[in-house]
């Protein structure tokens, strides 16, 4: 049995072009566990100190640069969770990911939650991700 990545809104429930409602995937393949990103660029430097869409574009590149290592894409992603500390412009950080999620045919499911903080004071996002690269 090959796997599959299935995206499903159903109609009772709201619809959205950011966000799947339910994702199921089936069938053989490889998970891929990304732990929680933040603004840190390869030479451990803070990126958009401050800032949310700066913080956040550093965020989804490093989700991306792991996909690509992980032989997956934007598209593999079947779950987000983001965290955002309290107080951010949630508007602008999801603009800043947008160009990210729009690589992918289907979006993943999202969960969102504001926190007091995180693991470093500086840190104002962070998202981790579930991805599914089905068997051929």
């Amino acid at each position: 049995m090959k796997g599959k990545i299935q995206h499903i809104n159903p109609e009772e429930i709201m619809k959205s072009l950011a966000f799947s409602q339910v994702v199921t995937t089936s069938g053989t393949g490889k998970t891929i566990y990304i732990g929680g990103q933040n603004a840190v660029d390869a030479d451990r430097q803070l990126v958009g100190q401050r800032n949310i869409r700066e913080q956040t574009v550093q965020v989804m590149k490093n989700i991306e640069t792991a996909l690509t290592a992980s032989g997956a894409t934007f598209d593999n992603v079947v779950k987000l969770n983001i965290f955002l500390v309290q107080g951010q412009d949630a508007t602008s950080g999801f603009q800043a990911a947008r160009p990210y999620l729009a690589k992918a045919s289907n979006p993943p499911v999202v969960t969102v939650l504001f926190v007091a903080a995180l693991g470093n004071p500086e840190y104002l996002v962070e998202i981790d991700a579930t991805a599914f690269v089905p068997e051929e």
